[in-house]
């Protein structure tokens, strides 16, 4: 027994030994982002200081458990006096171990000599244990006693410590418990897996203790313990990034609570994007849509600032990390794939592509990609093409880079496939592979970064990805406003006031929606869908991720500017004007402007040779529709907003009349319809009512039904 007096620890070596049963993770200013439970034997907090402690309990812990505690010097001698007359007598009275007594037993070794046994403690080891408290006394301060006592004891089940047992019971920090809570905290010392009815009555006996001559309210007392004791407030995970904080952990593995974690968040910026995300889901919860995802990147540094996971409570699957998670990135792919065609020299900005039906001839058959807002544009420029999200130039775009020389791009700045080239084919272009929103985010740092591509966390390297030239120009394209608004208006959500770059996709289905994008210092990501990858309903670009994207970046930039890129060298800034035929009679296809090239490839004039618009009936032949093709499928684009989605049909002349499914519907040489989701008959006839032509098609496309019912 003199051994377990010799071996018990300096209160230093105690303090720093501890180990909460939980890792704090801080911000990169030290504040508190989130504690994650690492000891599932037992719940303990952090270690309280005596000062951080309410004194309402420092004076309940003493009356209850060693009133005579500023006087003793470890043994109670009174106390054992009157408990050795009450068991002379077979009287019931209160037991004589002190605190620094019981303390003495906390401190000793699981299975060391001072251990309770089934049958409780045996007089030899009450003996040590006397010996062992009076051994504490000489080498502690009474304040250091009363501390390591109130942070080792156990309170109830596996709450150890009075900073747990403060924070599950009562949901607040130690030093703001009152006389009631410290009467009860008292009381479970005592009685740990006492009933609540019991725990009550000693709790009762404390306060009147604390308050002679104030009658206590016992029947009241007995309700707030029974529920006060149902509390489960101690959360395994707790704050307000908890997905990024367990990425963190399994990274930095460190023992429960030894030392908090360090992390490059933002605690205001987290807290914010948490909220954003948040509000907006809810306003769409309407829309079938419940789970969303946010990552901020500093560009310089590749450091995380913000990582949102998920939608929380809003979710039912709160513990998929949305950041993490594979998701098809629809038309955010785009911009890597013009990059590459602008860095080979395979186009231009300016370059003209042709936006009309096409079909592709591949190993398995034809791929007919659609240009889902069923509004074909023509010859388009490559700039308009990029920025207003066009799908058949894009794959044509494909069809001239190759592939497996795109797949090989994606792989470099950071977004390698899980299947091969040859899989995707040339739905690649569109977005049909999986990647997660931290390597897309990452991957349009690239484009920020001049083209140099940096893992997340680090630098950018030295050697680009992407050739700065043509990360420069794509850029440019998607910071352009007006480029964009043949699809999304000018005021769309994706205009900031200040510079920056954005994208968005939505996968097929309507499962996907995202809006990636950066301005000179931060690179935002957000993904809008359901963990279980179930469709959404009429959520389009605009309206899915952008509006979240949009608001964490106005936050970014409420007090710090953002400054357009400089120019890198073997650049060239110069007029291209854009001409509809060989001929100068018609029209221009886009207004003349000033246009970034590649030094060796700018041109002055783009022309293009259009027999379409040349072309005029025969004399007295037949009208007939010209477009849409019979047997045409149009699959609904749910990244372009639905109000801009329309179906032209064209006559090969004047004088005919429109009429869809039987009714009439308009007169004219061409007409737009609202595409309404199902199988379609449209007729030409005469005046007379006499079909002249006619062509059968289908509608495809989830989010359209809700459009159209609204209209």
């Amino acid at each position: 027994m003199a051994h377990a007096a010799q071996a018990l620890p300096a209160f230093n070596e105690v303090r720093a030994g501890w180990r909460s049963s939980e890792v704090r993770v801080l911000d990169r200013h030290g504040e508190l982002l989130q504690r994650l439970r690492v000891d599932h034997q037992a719940r303990r907090g952090e270690w309280i200081a005596l000062a951080d402690v309410s004194p309402a309990l420092r004076t309940a812990m003493v009356w209850s458990e060693d009133k005579r505690f500023f006087e003793h010097s470890g043994v109670d001698w009174r106390a054992v006096s009157a408990a050795a007359w009450g068991n002379l007598w077979n009287t019931r009275t209160r037991g004589a171990s002190t605190i620094t007594m019981q303390l003495a037993a906390l401190l000793d070794e699981p299975d060391g000599d001072l251990q309770r046994g089934a049958g409780g403690r045996r007089l030899p080891q009450k003996l040590g244990q006397a010996v062992a408290a009076q051994s504490l006394e000489r080498r502690w301060r009474k304040d250091q006693i009363l501390e390591a006592y109130l942070n080792l004891v156990p309170f109830r089940g596996e709450l150890i410590g009075i900073d747990a047992l403060s924070r599950t019971l009562f949901g607040k920090a130690a030093h703001g418990l009152d006389e009631r809570e410290a009467a009860l905290a008292a009381a479970l010392v005592r009685g740990p897996n006492a009933s609540p009815r019991q725990v009550a009555q000693r709790a009762c006996g404390v306060l009147q203790l604390m308050q002679p001559g104030t009658p206590a309210d016992c029947a009241s007392l007995q309700l707030f313990a029974t529920s006060a004791l149902s509390q489960r407030d101690f959360a395994a995970s707790e704050g307000m990034a908890p997905h990024y904080a367990r990425r963190l952990l399994a990274n930095e593995p460190a023992q429960g609570g030894a030392r908090p974690l360090r992390s490059t968040l933002s605690a205001p910026l987290q807290r914010f994007a948490v909220h954003t995300l948040q509000r907006h889901l809810r306003e769409l919860q309407g829309r079938h849509v419940q789970d969303g995802a946010l990552l901020v990147l500093d560009n310089a540094s590749g450091e995380v600032l913000a990582w949102v996971g998920s939608s929380g409570d809003m979710s039912a699957a709160p513990e998929v990390d949305g950041v993490t998670a594979l998701r098809q990135p629809g038309s955010t792919l785009k911009p890597f794939l013009y990059a590459q065609a602008i860095a080979e020299r395979r186009m231009t900005a300016a370059s003209l592509l042709e936006d009309s039906p096409a079909a592709i001839p591949t190993a398995s058959g034809l791929y007919i990609p659609q240009n889902y807002d069923r509004r074909f544009k023509g010859w388009v420029s490559a700039r308009t093409a990029l920025a207003s999200s066009l799908n058949v130039p894009a794959v044509r775009t494909l069809v001239m880079v190759s592939p497996d020389a795109f797949h090989q791009q994606l792989g470099a700045i950071g977004l390698p496939l899980q299947e091969p080239a040859g899989y995707y084919g040339y739905s690649l272009a569109l977005g049909s592979a999986e990647v997660p929103l931290l390597s897309l985010t990452n991957a349009f740092r690239t484009l920020a970064n001049g083209g140099r591509y940096g893992a997340v966390g680090a630098a950018p390297q030295a050697r680009p990805a992407i050739d700065p030239r043509a990360a420069f120009i794509v850029g440019d394209i998607l910071s352009d406003t007006q480029a964009r608004a043949r699809t999304f208006g000018s005021d769309s959500l994706l205009a900031t006031r200040f510079w920056s770059a954005v994208k968005t996709g939505t996968s097929k289905d309507m499962r996907d929606n995202w809006a990636v994008g950066w301005s000179e210092r931060y690179t935002v990501g957000v993904w809008v869908g359901n963990a279980s990858g179930a469709p959404m309903w009429d959520v389009s670009g605009t309206s899915g991720a952008a509006p979240v994207w949009a608001a964490v970046m106005q936050h970014l930039h409420s007090t710090t500017p953002s400054r357009a890129p400089r120019a890198p060298a073997g650049l060239v800034h110069a007029s291209a004007s854009f001409e509809s035929a060989a001929s100068t009679s018609q029209p221009p296809l886009e207004a003349a402007r000033t246009e970034w090239f590649i030094a060796g490839t700018e041109q002055a004039r783009f022309a293009v040779d259009s027999p379409e618009r040349a072309s005029t009936p025969r004399a007295g032949a037949a009208l007939h529709i010209r477009s849409p093709a019979n047997g045409t499928i149009v699959a609904l684009d749910p990244d372009i907003p639905p109000q801009r989605q329309r179906l032209t049909f064209t006559a090969s002349g004047a004088g005919g009349r429109w009429r869809l499914d039987g009714k009439p519907l308009a007169q004219g040489t061409q007409v737009q319809w609202l595409p309404w989701p199902g199988r379609h008959v449209m007729q030409l006839t005469d005046a007379r009512g006499r079909v002249l032509d006619e062509v059968r098609f289908e509608v495809r496309g989830a989010g359209v039904k809700e459009h159209a019912r609204n209209h």
